[in-house]
């Protein structure tokens, strides 16, 4: 430090005395600058210029064990089983067998693929560091396989220091680090950092002191180049799904355990009404509900703060949009359209009747399947298709005409139609989806679409003393739950939503 001093004295004296002798130094300072900038940004591309999110405490939120992961049993039964490799190393070597050295985790947002990957940190007792695919690839040439050196390098340092014999590498949104070579012509620096990846999983051998577990995610396999995915390097795929009904009540039961409930809350209800829910919009939820109770001032979170927040997590937050009086009947008899055809052709289907807008809705029927479904027939499709179209024939009963608020239920439709056409349930019969002429495909959507058409017609009609009744009390009420809906159907009085 005083030799630097030192330095900086007699270079300032120099230049003074240039100055002094009336010597131009602004070249001078022009090269040592150009020359510093060039020398920061050489330095940085060395080091690779980046430091990964490593957890090195508890209060890193590294502490995640596998029971605080709801409804997600067997992704964890099958991580379970490739971690016992990591925390039964003399066990492996006597039976011979080759530790995992990857994991790939792979399932739509918010399923809770991250959690996973603490909570196998936390199982093994390793260290854990996280990435993401994005910040592997950039515009300079040599960057990405360096970082990816330097990953491994900084898993092995924190382990070190934490004294632990393994670590944990997560790599999000891995398909940007790990895509199919040759897509990106001119550009061969993502091959050049998927090939530092696969370089740097194979030099790990089970004859290692230090262990690595590469742990990668995405929603998007399709997109990951075969090299990353043969035996050796991501050696187990681990599907990670939306949790089922069971799964969605293990989940509202974590996230509700800080949550004052009301007596009359039922999460047995509220996991069959969020089918469809990933983890991350369950505890989204709960968030939003607790949120509703604290403006009203309430010591608990009641169902109607849990009901409420589903739509708010569906359709966003209510809008301040007021439609003019005309405009307002029409979107209440669309919206009564939809769930009078909805509950009449699938009794018990409709949650709630709303013509409050939300996002970009001005008015929604929520519909609750009774029981999760994997599989739909061509009768379930047939009715789901009758709901969707219901809204514009109901405006075309009532006020003579048709609006252009039923596009989003007619693209809906047509999407319901081509399932039935591709699942050889249409009048053209089993089919490939790849040979079918679009002229066929057509033709078929709209012979599909002119029955539905043609009943969901008839029904309206018959039942148009409902539909206006209904229409009546939107007008009033905003908003109907599906219980006060069925029972305003049945001639009975109608409350608010509840």
């Amino acid at each position: 430090m005083r030799l630097l001093e030192c330095g900086l004295g007699v270079a300032g004296g120099i230049m003074i005395y240039f100055i002094w002798q009336g010597v131009n130094l602004w070249p001078v300072f022009f090269i040592a600058g150009m020359a510093g900038i060039l020398f920061y940004f050489g330095n940085a591309r060395s080091s690779g210029g980046k430091s990964f999110a490593v957890f090195d405490k508890p209060k890193d939120n590294i502490m995640v064990s596998f029971d605080d992961i709801g409804g997600q049993d067997v992704a964890k039964n099958e991580l379970l089983e490739a971690l016992n490799f990591i925390a039964n190393v003399e066990g492996i070597r006597e039976l011979g067998i080759r530790p995992l050295k990857g994991l790939l985790l792979n399932g739509p947002p918010g399923t809770g693929k991250t959690l996973l990957a603490k909570a196998a940190a936390q199982f093994t007792n390793s260290a854990f560091v996280a990435a993401s695919g994005s910040e592997f690839v950039e515009m300079y040439v040599g960057v990405g396989a360096q970082r990816v050196r330097q990953l491994f390098k900084q898993a092995k340092i924190l382990a070190k220091k934490q004294d632990r014999s393994s670590a944990v590498i997560f790599i999000d949104e891995i398909e940007v680090l790990g895509g199919k070579r040759g897509q990106n012509s001119g550009h061969l620096e993502y091959d050049q950092t998927l090939n530092e990846l696969l370089v740097q999983m194979d030099g790990m051998s089970d004859a290692d002191d230090f262990r690595i577990l590469v742990i990668g995610a995405t929603n998007r396999i399709d997109m990951l180049d075969p090299a990353l995915l043969r035996p050796g390097r991501f050696d187990r795929q681990v599907q990670v799904d939306l949790p089922d009904k069971a799964g969605r009540l293990h989940i509202l039961n974590l996230h509700t355990r800080n949550k004052p409930l009301a007596p009359e809350v039922s999460l047995e209800e509220l996991a069959k009404a969020t089918f469809g829910f990933s983890g991350a919009h369950l505890e989204s939820l709960v968030n939003e509900a607790a949120i509703m109770a604290l403006r009203e001032d309430s010591k608990q979170v009641k169902n109607e703060h849990l009901i409420g927040a589903i739509d708010k997590v569906i359709m966003g937050e209510k809008l301040e949009r007021l439609p003019g009086q005309e405009e307002k009947r029409r979107i209440a008899v669309h919206e009564a359209g939809h769930a009078v055809v909805s509950e009449l052709v699938q009794p018990g289907s409709v949650a709630s009747v709303n013509v409050s807008a939300r996002g970009k809705a001005l008015g929604y029927v929520r519909q609750a399947p009774p029981d999760d479904m994997y599989l739909y027939t061509s009768d379930f499709l047939q009715a789901r298709i009758a709901v969707a179209l219901a809204g514009a024939i109901a405006e075309e009963i009532v006020l003579g005409n048709r609006s252009t608020g039923a596009a989003s239920d007619f693209q809906q439709a047509a999407d319901l139609a081509r399932k039935i056409v591709y699942g050889g349930m249409s009048e053209i019969g089993i089919i490939s989806p790849d040979d079918l002429p679009k002229e066929a495909l057509h033709s078929a959507i709209v012979s599909i679409f002119r029955d539905m058409e043609s009943k969901v017609k008839t029904i309206l009609l018959e039942y148009q003393a409902m539909l206006l009744k209904t229409v009546d009390v939107l007008l009033v009420q905003e908003c109907i739950s599906g219980e006060k809906f069925r029972s305003l159907l049945d001639g009975k009085n109608a409350d608010k939503c509840a």
